[in-house]
């Protein structure tokens, strides 16, 4: 912008002490006009969408790195042959998730052209398939059950990625299991319904680090050395674990947490798959080994703060507040890095608390990981929806996501410094480092088993209102009919 001075009528002390500002100031380069987009060549496509209107941008985005993945459509897309056209999006990301979901997104829409419009919804598990089925689906839904999803992908309503997808890609940059997660049947065989997306860990053991480091106590390494500590703790007049699984409607889920944890680590992925496809049932010796590995823990009135009556009793996200307490009224607590959000205001993590990889069992089935989270699946087939598809595979996909918060990259090709959350960079290094990953088992099964009587056949057990083989009785009758 230009300064306009009128010199004449000042005196000549305000003319001398203006050129000396000037002349400190240097002379300002005028920006140059930016000339207008070069529009990129339009290719023909299935479906064209109008021009989106452009919405305001993050600021501070950076552009997006994606190199290496011999996705075809991909490559078009960030070559602008797509530019112009849009997908829509269906998922449960609503309030901040949803911006956060959408500034992840943006310099690839601003690099390619292509408008991604995702609306969210809490009601998406009951809008999905009522949508699929009218033959309205969008044309990628995120699923946070991939139970929902198998249902869908069995009817044939999914799109197999695994006919256009560079597969030397998937494989380098996932985890094998990742891609097992991914495999579910379909109406003539076994496809790959979506790509994971994004996860939370679950396999922590939190612990209040300022009296546990004066305590002297050492981090466990294996579950035998848990087990001592555990006893060490009692022995020294206090209960090692908080425990709470009361949860309104939910009551009992923290029960099923724990049961996928063992079984992840004395059985295998093969019966912990047959575990969740109800293959492998409740009254099974290995689910029930399970049940009793966790009971040994659990029924124990000197190992747990309140014993049996206060885990019913406890809400989940109160449980493990005792830990804060001066001096500390229990030590540890297992539960995935979304509770930090339930600890007492003012806490720093690495300085009054901190979390250790619950450990392994049994040394053959190595070191597990339970997670929970997102997997993207394809409702329509067109070259700009396989692209963005495509671009969901790259960690790029998510890096502002994980500078921001909430969220952890099941890609390998995301690094550890992104991450702008110190608990969620350790937790995503402690699963680079596991040997298997696994989605929640309940999460899995039928509504009527994973979100219904496995919630409730474990509340029942730990209140004592049925032994242990009546539960997982129970728990197998609710199993729908095939």
């Amino acid at each position: 912008m230009q300064v306009k001075r009128t010199l004449w009528f000042l005196p000549a002390v305000l003319l001398i002490l203006a050129m000396a500002l000037a002349a400190c100031g240097g002379s300002a380069t005028p920006a140059p006009t930016q000339a207008p987009a070069e529009q990129p060549t339009q290719a023909p496509e299935p479906t064209k969408a109008p021009e989106p209107t452009k919405a305001p941008e993050p600021t501070m985005v950076p552009a997006v790195e994606v190199s290496g993945t011999g996705q075809p459509e991909l490559d078009k897309a960030l070559a602008g042959d797509y530019a112009g056209t849009v997908v829509t999006m269906f998922g449960p990301f609503t309030g901040p998730d949803e911006v956060k979901f959408n500034e992840s997104v943006a310099e690839f829409e601003k690099q390619t052209g292509i408008d991604i419009q995702y609306t969210g919804s809490k009601e998406f598990e009951t809008t999905i398939s009522v949508r699929v089925d009218a033959g309205d689906p969008p044309d990628i839904a995120d699923f946070p059950q991939p139970g929902l999803l198998g249902n869908l992908a069995k009817a044939g309503k999914v799109i197999d990625v695994s006919t256009y997808m560079n597969m030397d890609w998937l494989h380098k940059n996932y985890k094998q299991a990742w891609l097992d997660m991914a495999t579910m049947s379909g109406s003539s065989g076994d496809i790959m319904a979506g790509v994971w997306a994004r996860f939370n860990g679950k396999s922590q053991v939190w612990y209040p680090k300022k009296a546990w480091d004066e305590a002297g106590y050492p981090i466990p390494k294996t579950w035998d050395e848990m087990m001592a500590l555990t006893q060490q703790i009692a022995d020294d007049g206090d209960t090692a674990w908080c425990i709470g699984i009361e949860s309104g409607t939910a009551t009992g889920w923290p029960a099923t947490d724990w049961m996928e944890e063992i079984m992840l680590r004395t059985t295998s992925l093969d019966n912990y798959d047959k575990w969740t496809r109800g293959e492998l049932p409740f009254t099974s010796p290995e689910v029930k080994h399970a049940a009793e590995v966790m009971t040994d823990i659990w029924f124990n009135p000197d190992y747990v703060f309140g014993g049996r009556e206060g885990i019913v009793s406890t809400f989940f996200g109160d449980s493990p507040a005792p830990m804060f307490e001066d001096p500390p009224k229990c030590w540890m607590h297992k539960q995935g890095n979304f509770i930090t959000s339930f600890f007492p205001e003012g806490l720093q993590a690495g300085v009054d608390y901190d979390f250790f990889y619950l450990p392994p069992i049994d040394p053959q089935y190595g070191k597990p990981y339970l997670v929970a989270g997102d997997i993207y699946a394809q409702f329509t087939d067109r070259p700009e929806v396989r692209a963005v598809m495509e671009y969901f595979t790259t960690g790029a996909s998510l890096k502002t996501w994980l500078a921001s918060g909430g969220a952890l990259s099941p890609h390998n090709d995301a690094s550890l410094d992104w991450y702008g959350d110190d608990v969620e960079r350790k937790v995503a290094e402690m699963v680079q480092q596991a040997d298997s990953v696994r989605f929640d088992g309940s999460d899995l099964m039928p509504s009527e088993v994973g979100a219904g009587s496995f919630w409730k056949g474990m509340t029942d057990y730990v209140a004592g209102t049925v032994d242990l083989d009546t539960a997982l009785a129970e728990i197998d009758a609710a199993w729908p009919h095939k």
